[in-house]
């Protein structure tokens, strides 16, 4: 079984080193048979343990609070299915190879930023939100993670299966969830290195972008173009949102707000205007609003693009990566943008 991360291991982390690389996984074991209940939502969907902590063994149960209620889970689960890509962020980054997951889409691959090596024995268990409850089942799982957004509906099904526990949503609050998720898991401590490194490299970025008011005087966004829907730049309550918060990165007036996203059309460009635009598209870009709004004389004449600080990025990691391996390559490649047009 994994241990805790060193020092060593966690400085390894913040230097931008594949959680996968310095956690070993935990073989398999034995299926835990246990049904969460299907109590009150009233609880802070944070999560909290009840009953022993962290025993870095296999034998006993310990019973986790969640946005569904209570779950008795095994002390240190091993053959874990995760249902969406923040929980699949969450298992391999504390140390686990899932025994099953979803993917974006059907016959999808999983997250190309996530080491294809942890992810070799995964099983495909259907696509986020409409998984497949005989494939789960027949991976024999000792506990599935997800949230209600996505499986509400089947946490009872699920819970038939093995101890279901569920964050309440996804992105924005992607630290608590992680902090959930590691109770689950029986892997508080490998949770704690994780964000000891994630703020070293916070730190370590801020400073190379010139200090904390340098930073927040430069007003940064996230744009998507979508095939066959309009273009959106995403505000504050998003995952990559939460990162520029994070960075203590200035916003655009308008995107400074609550909320998902603002969707423009290419009539609208100018309420893109910021001094630096990282941006990505999703499906056929031939079938989104792409080609009309960076060939169209509004968007040549925003601040950031006259001035070259315009930088696509990777979709599935910008959307995808919700959790701390996810997070630390978000900021590695917004240092490699950013830091040399600092000056």
């Amino acid at each position: 079984m994994p241990r805790p991360l060193s020092r060593r291991a966690a400085l390894g982390l913040a230097a931008g080193i594949a959680p996968g690389l310095v956690l070993a996984a935990c073989g398999a074991g034995s299926t835990a048979s246990s049904s969460g209940s299907s109590g009150s939502s009233g609880t802070d969907g944070t999560g909290g343990t009840g009953g022993a902590g962290d025993t870095g063994g296999t034998g006993g149960t310990r019973t986790v609070r969640h946005a569904r209620g209570e779950s008795t889970v095994p002390a240190r689960a091993s053959r874990v299915v995760a249902l969406d890509s923040d929980a699949l962020d969450s298992v391999v980054t504390l140390g686990l190879d899932p025994v099953g997951a979803t993917t974006v889409a059907a016959g999808a691959a999983f997250p190309a930023y996530l080491p294809a090596e942890r992810l070799a024995g995964t099983k495909p268990v259907g696509a986020i939100g409409q998984p497949s409850l005989e494939t789960i089942a027949a991976l024999r799982p000792d506990l599935i993670l997800s949230n209600q957004v996505r499986d509400d509906k089947r946490y009872d099904e699920l819970s038939k299966i093995a101890p279901t526990v569920l964050t309440r949503t996804t992105g924005p609050t992607w630290k608590e969830n992680v902090r959930l998720h590691a109770q689950a898991l029986g892997r508080t401590a490998e949770a704690d290195a994780a964000d000891a490194a994630y703020r070293v490299k916070l730190r370590d970025l801020v400073t190379a972008l010139g200090g904390p008011a340098r930073a927040a005087a430069t007003r940064v966004e996230m744009a998507r173009f979508l095939a066959g829907a309009p273009t959106r730049l995403y505000l504050n309550d998003t995952f990559t949102g939460s990162l520029f918060k994070d960075l203590g990165l200035g916003r655009p007036a308008n995107q400074d707000k609550t909320g998902f996203s603002l969707e423009i059309s290419p009539e609208q460009v100018d309420q893109a205007a910021a001094d630096v635009i990282f941006y990505s598209a999703y499906g056929d870009e031939a079938k989104s609003d792409q080609g009309k709004i960076t060939g169209g004389a509004l968007w040549k004449n925003l601040d950031a693009v006259r001035s070259g600080r315009v930088f696509r990025v990777d979709d599935s990691l910008w959307m995808l990566g919700i959790g701390y391996t996810g997070a630390g390559l978000i900021l590695d490649e917004i240092r490699k943008d950013l830091v040399p047009t600092v000056g």
